[in-house]
């Protein structure tokens, strides 16, 4: 937003300001954010609609030999992406991959994001405090701890189950969370209307559900975007080496870890679900740095 003077009148001492407003800048009128979130749609829409386009993931083509070497098919019209060493659709299966994959990653950045927006919150309130000084030494004690190893050997006690997989990835994805909203909510504490609600008497818990969360909505949509992405990193390494999901589950490092075994007959098993695990992490990136323009209050 810029002023502009358009006139000046010495006799009347008045001034005449002319506010030219910058166009807004909408999440559609983003190149960045338009096509990351179309992709991703189609990452939701493969997804959905993915294992009822192609054949059943399930069913072994008892055509094909299994015994290597074997001539795994290619391009063809009924195998899209091929098939893996037993004869099942790649595409079927990738498709199956995507649900597992997708629900790890939205499942974890909707748990993180909810105990990180209310821990951020509370410490926010409690500024200055020794809890709040707990509290964040709290934080610094879970960053300084291996992520990965922990979250192994969390998988590995708690099992192999999508539970405790989504429990052991949120177990260090909600401090990030809990950071920035913590210093987004300090300083809302700071205007005006905060004071006047408190004048009034107003409750503790209606003022964080009716006025902190809500004016903090831009960050946790952003900060959630931006878990999403890790966590399927993350469970997609788990699953190349083997402590990710179980079988009969298989999500897009399973498929990952099974194609790099066979990567020199059949290097199309590796290739297409990498291929999945990088676009849609470049995708959600590309999303979420958008997003904190779009939400970034210099700009407007």
């Amino acid at each position: 937003m810029s002023a502009q003077l358009i006139n000046a009148s010495p006799a009347s001492n008045t001034v005449e300001v002319k506010v030219k407003r910058k166009p807004s800048t909408g999440f559609w009128r983003t190149p960045k954010m338009f096509w990351s979130a179309i992709f991703f749609g189609m990452i939701l829409l493969l997804a959905i609609l993915g294992p009822l386009l192609g054949p059943d993931p399930n069913v072994i083509h008892s055509n094909l030999p299994t015994v290597p070497p074997w001539p795994l098919p290619g391009y063809t019209s009924g195998h899209w992406f091929g098939t893996d060493d037993l004869g099942r659709d790649l595409f079927s299966r990738l498709a199956v991959g995507a649900r597992i994959s997708l629900l790890i990653g939205l499942a974890t950045a909707l748990v993180s994001v909810m105990i990180g927006t209310l821990y951020g919150t509370v410490a926010a309130i409690l500024e200055g405090k020794m809890a709040d000084t707990a509290m964040m030494r709290l934080i610094d004690i879970i960053y300084s701890l291996p992520g990965l190893m922990i979250v192994i050997l969390f998988s590995v006690f708690m099992g192999r189950g999508l539970t405790s997989l989504v429990l052991a990835l949120s177990l260090f994805s909600w401090p990030d969370t809990a950071r920035i909203i913590r210093g987004q909510v300090i300083s809302i504490k700071r205007e005006e209307f905060v004071e006047a609600f408190h004048s009034m008497g107003g409750h503790v818990a209606r003022l964080i559900f009716r006025h902190y969360i809500p004016n903090t909505a831009g960050l946790i949509v952003l900060t959630a975007t931006i878990t999403v992405p890790r966590a399927i990193l993350t469970e997609s390494t788990l699953s190349f080496i083997g402590l990710g999901v179980e079988p009969p589950l298989s999500s897009w490092g399973t498929l990952a870890g099974e194609g790099w075994q066979l990567v020199r007959v059949a290097p199309h098993m590796l290739l297409f679900p990498a291929v999945m695990i990088f676009t849609t992490m470049i995708a959600l990136n590309l999303l979420g740095d958008g997003l904190r323009e779009l939400f970034d209050p210099k700009k407007s």
